[in-house]
């Protein structure tokens, strides 16, 4: 049997947000794997109750006697957000840059994992042998700290794992894009490179942060105003921003959020924002007059518990803000954040608020490639096949025609699951699906996305809840009345319904005799019928029902 090189994504083909991509070299029962990434989604409202989804491991579980180890491209949420809850089922090797590493490390100590032993920190550009792979990282530019590119060399050929990017100039905190090291390795032949796919629709080019800065200290200098500032906190360059803006303008700053207060940290001891005014605890801050503070704030896309909304509806312990103030908008809404965001934007004009955002004013650029950067990329590495990832189906189906005009030959559409064949044979291609699926973090607990908890808990949310108690006397008759509990049914009149739904109840429990226990099951049955059917009639809608039967 000939060796085999495979890729297949278990999460980020088809949607944006929770990426792990998957890599195999050699004989089909002899495989060795590594996982790129390990990322989140966010749940919205069709989830009641969930917060997180990240891709279903089982397959990868299945063969993590031949894992050699996860490699983290960069530290945004939808790379590494599940980690803490993946890893523990593998137990492998993570290798990381220094400012992933020390995010990550974080993450493990809230669920009291000590991961240090299994943590391998990689220097910039630097690389990684777990034979048969060779991981090289190669530093690009992003919205974050140290993304990088990875060349993933194997004795079947070459592969580029573009990671998220972009192409900005002057990014202002961390290197450029090594341009000419991208051609060396375009040079050596590339068999496939894994893309990006995010901005695909997007003409131009991504824009730089030295861009954004000069617009934003524009913007601060005419505000003789209080000033709060919400942006991705990841956006270490954005946040030196906004200590510069201060700093030129006579301003203090002082960090509302764990979040921003947790990157802060992380930046600093990776020797980053080494010469930046120190910010003021927000507690001092309100000691200070409005025209000379600025608050940057976690909850940019209008998250309950960001510090924004909080401060917006008046419940922060530190941070008030007054009709008059300004508010900045330094993001954009990642979408199924549209409705959140937009009710927070609003709230905050109808207080009496400025805001600015990126609708109204230059406040921020995207860390993913436009259409003029993904040129260059191409140019640069000139693959013989490009895999669109990280995108929706409708901006990895755009890839792929952007592919077909720049001459690539065997550009491959896939989606998660999707196991594909980059060598042997002429051309890349799907030829086997692995099992993939979303697990949701309920709580402390990961369940899967169709689990009944869920269904119960969109019906509940949907048609409301009854509960029916009714004890049962030795002599087989109805003890008093039943014991009627009933919530979220749209019931204006109780008493009326309370008395209507006795009465139901009666009628069916005459249908049986309730001294023979073998009718119980048949009676909890055709009473649950019973709370539905008058439920249904008197309000239109048909509630979850529990039935009590208790025996005196």
């Amino acid at each position: 049997m000939k060796e085999e090189l495979l890729f297949c994504p278990l999460g980020g083909s088809g949607e944006i947000g929770m990426n792990m991509n998957l890599y195999a070299y050699g004989k089909p029962d002899d495989q060795k794997w590594i996982i790129v990434d390990v990322g989140v989604t966010f749940a919205d409202d069709s989830l009641p109750g969930i917060d997180l989804i990240y891709p279903d491991p089982g397959f990868i579980i299945d063969k993590k006697d031949k894992l050699l180890g996860i490699i983290l491209t960069h530290a945004h949420e939808d790379h590494i957000g599940a980690i803490a809850y993946v890893w523990p089922k593998l137990k492998c090797k993570i290798y990381a840059t220094p400012f992933t590493a020390a995010l990550i490390t974080e993450k493990f100590k809230e669920k009291k994992i000590d991961i240090i032993p299994f943590l391998e920190i990689v220097s910039l550009n630097g690389t990684v042998n777990l034979d048969p792979f060779k991981i090289e990282f190669v530093t690009l530019t992003h919205s974050i700290l140290e993304p990088n590119g990875l060349k993933i060399e194997t004795p079947a050929g070459n592969i580029f794992h573009t990671g998220d990017w972009k192409c900005d100039p002057n990014p202002l905190v961390g290197e450029k894009v090594n341009s000419d090291r991208l051609k060396e390795i375009g040079k050596n032949g590339v068999l496939a490179m894994i893309c990006d796919s995010t901005n695909v629709f997007s003409i131009g080019r991504a824009g730089s942060e030295s861009d954004v800065r000069k617009s934003m200290l524009n913007i601060v200098s005419r505000l003789n105003k209080r000033i709060l500032v919400t942006s991705f906190a990841s956006n270490v360059a954005r946040m030196e921003t906004i200590f510069y803006c201060a700093e030129k303008t006579g301003r203090l700053i002082s960090l509302v959020g764990r979040s921003m207060h947790r990157i802060y940290k992380a930046a600093k001891q990776c020797g980053y924002l080494q010469n930046v005014i120190e910010p003021i605890d927000p507690r001092k801050a309100k000691k200070v007059s409005r025209d000379k503070i600025i608050y940057l704030c976690t909850g940019s896309q209008g998250e309950p518990m960001g510090a924004l909304n909080r401060i917006s509806h008046y419940m922060h312990p530190d941070v008030f803000i007054e009709k008059g103030d300004a508010v900045i908008f330094s993001s954009k809404i990642i979408p199924g954040n549209v409705r959140k965001h937009y009710n927070l934007h609003n709230k905050l004009l109808k207080d009496g608020m400025e805001v600015i955002s990126e609708e109204t004013e230059f406040v921020h650029v995207s860390g993913h490639p436009n259409r003029e950067d993904l040129k260059d990329m191409y140019n640069w590495i000139k693959p013989k096949s490009v895999i669109p990832v990280h995108g929706e189906h409708r901006h990895m189906k755009e890839q792929i025609n952007f592919a077909k005009e720049m001459q690539v030959p065997f550009p491959v559409q896939v989606e998660n699951g999707d196991i594909v064949k980059l060598y042997p044979g002429e051309k890349p291609q799907v030829y086997d699906k692995a099992p993939s699926g979303r697990l949701c973090v309920d709580g402390n607990i990961s369940i899967e996305e169709d689990s009944s908890f869920l269904k119960e808990r969109k019906n509940l949310a949907n048609n409301g809840f009854i509960e029916v108690t009714i004890i049962i006397s030795p002599k087989g008759s109805i003890q008093n009345k039943p014991l009627l509990t009933f919530k979220g049914l749209p019931v204006f009149e109780k008493d009326d319904f309370k008395y209507g739904l006795e009465e139901e109840i009666a009628k069916t429990t005459r249908a049986f005799s309730l001294k023979n226990i073998k009718q119980e099951e048949n009676l909890i049955e055709a009473l649950k019928s019973t709370c539905k059917k008058y439920s249904k009639e008197k309000t239109g809608k048909k509630p979850i029902t529990n039935i009590n039967v208790m025996r005196i």
